[in-house]
């Protein structure tokens, strides 16, 4: 082939013998460039040259030029190259992409501890669909429980009511083990039947086991939980028996000694839940109780959070306190 050929398809002839091959590459000085503005690239980026642009008339001079014998392998060579070349930008994937590096990375490490156990599948969702008004507290609440309550945890209902909440506590900590319970207590006869008759209809005998039921004020929780079981959550739910007598409600004076007794039975790490229902007379003050217990707490040892519909003021008011 004719150095004037070579030249015009971007080729030079390497100075080796015939018995080798026709090494074709671009010009040194274009390779060059490339390298250098490869480098000066991101780490996670690689520059390839463009594919050489190839005429039908520059092949067949190329062709016409080469000895036969060396016909196919270079040219077939060439035209590969052309063909499968990858685009000149090619993400390079033995490096991870900055936005798949895990969120912890950028956390302290002690926020990163905290990060990993609080949260749990449907909290989000729940304290979205809360403020688009699309979830209510009692939601928010249990999607908060399962952030916290583990498999095999002891848990109190201090107001079991009808025995929802008793059932998704109880759903919560049975594994199977045994090793799980659950202790509920109301100051009505009626909620303590209502509660049991509900949970034997809805679980097995097994869970069922895990159950502990008591007919007392919530203010005398020390007197049921053992001493030696450290307690996961408290919840209450303030107020009155739904379907039941709405003269008979939780007042402020014994949800205080309550509150009082579920800070000094729940463990590090544990949560006290509260979910106060103002909509009837006196609800107000017992709100007020509340919200000035959680104010007490020191903050050394505690975490007090409210959620409240502003615009709606009769409507359920959720208090969280998370103990360190």
């Amino acid at each position: 082939m004719s150095p004037a050929v070579l030249k015009g398809l971007g080729l030079r002839r390497v100075s080796r013998p015939w018995g080798s091959k026709l090494v074709e590459e671009r010009m040194g000085t274009e390779n060059a460039r490339l390298r250098r503005l490869s480098r000066a690239l991101s780490p996670g980026w690689i520059l390839r040259p463009p594919p050489p642009i190839l005429t039908a008339s520059d092949a067949a001079a190329a062709a016409a030029a080469m000895p036969p014998l060396l016909l196919r392998s270079p040219l077939s060579l060439l035209l590969l190259r052309c063909s499968t070349t990858p685009p000149p930008l090619l993400r390079r994937t033995s490096l991870p992409p900055p936005l798949a590096l895990p969120r912890q990375r950028h956390l302290s490490a002690a926020s990163a501890q905290l990060a990993d156990p609080l949260v749990a599948p449907g909290v989000d969702e729940a304290v979205a669909g809360f403020v688009t008004g699309k979830r209510k507290a009692t939601e928010v609440a249990h999607a908060v429980w399962r952030s916290i309550v583990r498999k095999g945890d002891t848990v109190v209902d201090a107001t079991c009511g009808n025995g929802n909440d008793m059932f998704a506590l109880l759903k919560m900590v049975a594994d199977g083990s045994g090793r799980g319970r659950v202790y509920g207590m109301d100051i009505q006869d009626s909620a303590i039947d209502s509660t049991s008759s509900f949970l034997k209809m809805a679980v097995d005998s097994q869970e069922m086991e895990l159950v502990k039921l008591f007919p007392i004020c919530h203010s005398r929780m020390e007197e049921i939980v053992p001493k030696d079981s450290p307690v996961r959550l408290v919840a209450f739910n303030l107020g009155y028996l739904p379907g039941g007598d709405k003269t008979i409600v939780t007042v402020p004076k014994t949800t205080e000694l309550a509150l009082q007794a579920a800070s000094r039975i729940v463990s590090s790490g544990g949560l006290i839940s509260v979910l106060v229902y103002i909509g009837h007379l006196g609800g107000r003050d017992e709100l007020a109780i509340v919200e000035s217990f959680a104010s007490s707490l020191p903050v050394d040892t505690w975490v007090s959070c409210k959620f409240e519909m502003i615009n709606r003021p009769v409507a359920p008011v959720l208090v969280l306190l998370h103990k360190k």
